[in-house]
């Protein structure tokens, strides 16, 4: 199994991704990674598509369709197809991920650190502020990676869609949000190459200039798609849109193991190299 590193920006447009994540940029321009545009799913809310990111299912068919349900999914996932592999899951994620894949109700505090959970994610470092700083995020998932090197690992940031919300995307802090992501990715990803990972970075949804996102418009659904992989062709190719579902198949491949039935998502063949060798 590869292991793999799995960044989600939580409301990173593509636009705003573009501008600020210069590292990422410079990667794709130097054909050191593969940059896609991803035309997400709708609503673009975040719980909804936090299940749909991992599982493969639209919205209507998992059935998370809003920020408040609570249920945890009773379908396969990234994290419970990795585990059936033999391998070990790990997140540093806002608490709606426990919610979805381990368990629900999130109890503050006794949930925030897992701990061989037994769920689909194994182990967890889980926050509940939307303030939350990125950096502590980062430094949450790179705990976890050091000590219980997880084969795949989610690290999920707050911060730029609480600045979006705050401020809405055309200001600066949410500009500025967007770059201090970008300068702790710019810390990280070369460590974790080096060290053997996959890495895969996006964002759920975008958010529009008065700091709104579900709708249907680019601001709301259009995100940026970051891979790292020597199973992917290296270069530019967000002048074509990726689909939202082929995520969690993607990372499937990424990992070496077959997707789960349900996941309907289709990996753009023509930009990848075969993925599973």
């Amino acid at each position: 199994m590869k292991k793999t590193i799995f960044v989600l920006l939580d409301a990173c447009q593509y636009e705003a991704g573009t501008r600020n994540l210069g590292y990422l940029e410079h990667m794709a321009e130097a054909k050191q990674a593969a940059k896609y545009k991803v035309r997400g799913e709708l609503p673009s809310l975040s719980r909804p598509i936090y299940a749909t990111l991992l599982t493969g299912l639209p919205v209507f068919r998992h059935g998370i369709t809003t920020n408040d349900a609570r249920d945890t999914l009773p379908f396969e996932n990234v994290f419970s197809l990795c585990r059936k592999q033999g391998g070990v899951t790990a997140a540093a994620a806002y608490h709606w991920m426990s919610e979805l894949y381990n368990f629900t109700p999130f109890r503050i505090p006794d949930d925030r650190i897992q701990i061989k959970s037994g769920y689909s994610i194994d182990y967890g470092i889980y926050y509940w502020e939307d303030m939350y700083p990125d950096s502590h995020v980062f430094a949450d998932g790179e705990y976890l990676r050091k000590t219980y090197d997880p084969d795949f690992l989610l690290i999920h940031t707050m911060c730029i869609d609480f600045m979006g919300h705050q401020y809405g995307a055309e200001s600066k802090q949410y500009e500025t949000a967007v770059a201090m992501a970008g300068h702790e990715l710019a810390a990280y990803v070369p460590v974790w190459r080096r060290e053997g990972y996959d890495v895969v970075i996006t964002a759920d949804h975008g958010i529009n200039q008065y700091g709104i996102h579900g709708g249907n418009d680019r601001a709301q659904r259009d995100t940026p798609l970051y891979i790292f992989s020597e199973k992917v062709k290296p270069g530019d190719f967000s002048g074509t849109y990726i689909d939202q579902l082929c995520i969690a198949p993607l990372l499937c491949s990424l990992m070496e193991f077959e997707k789960a039935e349900d996941m309907s998502g289709e990996i753009p063949i023509r930009f990848l190299r075969p993925l599973v060798s």
